[in-house]
């Protein structure tokens, strides 16, 4: 029980890796917030799930991009539960297009829910964990923030905007015992890459050293990891979760 009785707040939970983040969590003992931007159904689904395993869950319908939601949500959340140890910013969406193509629109939807997000909830959960003198801040990038994709400029841009963000915050917050960490996933088998054509996955596994998809779980363990005291010595760093895919 790795994060027994922490509090974890985790964006963009109801579906995908913000799905398998919360269920290994919470079956690490872990308290678990969560926030959803559209369904209802699934959020309430997932509550009860959460709450089989013997924790405290709630979620919350909030828009991470909203600056005002992001401080309304953290209020809540330590009002709801006490306290808040883990903040993972999971919450993102992809508009991808060349970018002949791209639309400032299509530009500004990507920068605000993946990157202004993270800020956002971060800016609010730091004064939470300052207080404390304790924290573990867990930013979802990818290795497109890392190497770009084409197709992908929007997307690579706010994924590696998380990573100088991430690096930044770890060294000013270490002084009070609070850690920031990004993990960056690579093909990851999801509902998203579940409507792949199988030629199109197969050609994915062929580039990838260990020849496989990355499950949500696997991004989990490791965020376990993070959010845990077995991590308390690690710090501003980007961590691949992707089968050797980035070396």
């Amino acid at each position: 029980m790795l994060l027994k009785d922490k509090v974890a707040l985790i964006t963009g939970a109801s579906r995908g890796i913000g799905y398998g983040i919360a269920k290994e969590f919470a079956a690490q003992g872990a308290h678990i917030a969560f926030t959803y931007l559209s369904s209802e159904d699934k959020a309430r689904a997932l509550e009860n799930e959460l709450q089989a395993s013997g924790i405290k869950a709630k979620g919350y319908r909030s828009d991470a991009s909203d600056f005002a939601q992001a401080e309304a949500l953290i209020n809540q959340v330590v009002a709801d539960f006490g306290q808040l140890d883990v903040l993972v910013n999971n919450a993102g969406i992809t508009r991808d297009t060349l970018i002949l193509r791209m639309t400032e629109t299509q530009w500004d939807e990507v920068m605000n829910t993946n990157l202004k997000s993270v800020f956002n909830l971060t800016k609010h959960a730091v004064r939470v964990m300052m207080k404390a003198r304790k924290g573990s801040i867990i930013n979802m990038s990818s290795i497109v923030g890392r190497q770009g994709n084409a197709g992908q400029a929007n997307y690579a841009a706010s994924k590696a905007g998380i990573i100088g963000f991430t690096q930044s915050l770890a060294k000013e917050l270490g002084s009070r015992n609070i850690r920031c960490n990004a993990v960056a996933p690579g093909f990851i088998a999801t509902e998203m890459t579940g409507a792949l054509d199988e030629a199109v996955i197969a050609e994915w596994n062929k580039m990838i050293p260990l020849g496989r998809p990355g499950s949500a779980k696997d991004v989990a363990d490791l965020c376990v990891f993070l959010g845990s005291d077995n991590s308390a010595y690690i710090t501003g760093q980007v961590i691949n979760v992707c089968g050797g895919l980035h070396m």
